[in-house]
C-alpha cells in the first residue's frame, strides 16, 4: 500500500475538502481551521485505504472493539493516521480507549471523566478531550443537558483535572441543526472551551458556518453506510 498522498484518486473526500476550505473563508475564517473527521465506522480496512491514501488522516470509529480490530494493522502502513472516537463509551472499556484513540468526543458523563483521568494518569497519554452536551435534551441522548454544561465543565476540568479541548453535540435529527450548534457555541465561548466537534454528512456546512473546528463526516465520503458485523 503506498503512503503517498494522491487527492486525485478519491474524488468524494476532495470535494468535501474543497467544499470545507470554501465554507470556512465564506465565514470569516482561515482555510484551515476546521478538522475533517473522516467517519469510517463499520466500514472495513479495504474502504478506508483509499481514504488513507488520498492523504486523509483523521478517523472517527463508533466502538472501541471495531477501532481495535482494524487500525493497529491501518497504523503499520500510515503511521501518522489518527483515530478519534466519536460514539459512546463505556467506563468498563476507558482503559482501552485511552491506549487507542487520539482524541475522544464523547465524554458524557462524570463518573466516565474521573475513569478517563485515572486511565491517562496511568499510561501517560492525553487523548484530547471533548465533553458531549445533549442540546436537543433528547432522552436517549446522551451528554450533559445545556442547564447543567457548565457545572459539568467545571467538575471535568477543575475538580478532576482532565484537559479539556472542545465541546460535542448531535442534534436532533428533525429540528434545524443552526439552534443548537449556537448554544454549543455560547456554552463553550463563556467557560473558555475552544474546540466544538458539531456537523455531519447532511449539516456540516452550516456547523462551520456556526464555528465548527471539527465536522464529522462519513456517508458523504465513504458512501452508503456498511452494515456493522
Amino acid at each position: 500500500m503506498s503512503t503517498t498522498p494522491d487527492p486525485s484518486t478519491h474524488g468524494p473526500l476532495e470535494a468535501i475538502r474543497t467544499r470545507i476550505k470554501s465554507i470556512s473563508v465564506d465565514a470569516g475564517r482561515a482555510p484551515d481551521a476546521v478538522t475533517l473527521v473522516a467517519v469510517s465506522k463499520t466500514f472495513p480496512v479495504e474502504a478506508i485505504v483509499p481514504v488513507l491514501e488520498a492523504g486523509q488522516r483523521v478517523f472517527g470509529e463508533n466502538r472501541v472493539q471495531e477501532a481495535q480490530e482494524k487500525w493497529p494493522r491501518l497504523r503499520d502502513t500510515f503511521p501518522d493516521a489518527c483515530v478519534h472516537l466519536i460514539g459512546p463509551l463505556q467506563t468498563n472499556k476507558a482503559k482501552d480507549a485511552v491506549a487507542l484513540f487520539d482524541a475522544i468526543h464523547s465524554v458524557d458523563r462524570v463518573k466516565l471523566a474521573r475513569v478517563l483521568a485515572r486511565e491517562i494518569e496511568a499510561q501517560g497519554r492525553h487523548p484530547v478531550l471533548f465533553l458531549q452536551i445533549n442540546t436537543g435534551k433528547e432522552p436517549q441522548k446522551s451528554g450533559a443537558l445545556p442547564d447543567d454544561a457548565d457545572a459539568f465543565i467545571a467538575t471535568c476540568r477543575d475538580e478532576i483535572g482532565l484537559r479539556i479541548a472542545g465541546l460535542m453535540c448531535i442534534p436532533p435529527a428533525n429540528e434545524d441543526p443552526a439552534p443548537h450548534f449556537d448554544l454549543l457555541a455560547d456554552i463553550a465561548q463563556r467557560n473558555g472551551v475552544e474546540g466544538l466537534s458539531m456537523g455531519m454528512s447532511a449539516d456540516y456546512d452550516t456547523a462551520i458556518a456556526h464555528g465548527a473546528t471539527h465536522v464529522r463526516v462519513g456517508s458523504a465520503i465513504f458512501g452508503v453506510r456498511a452494515t456493522h458485523r
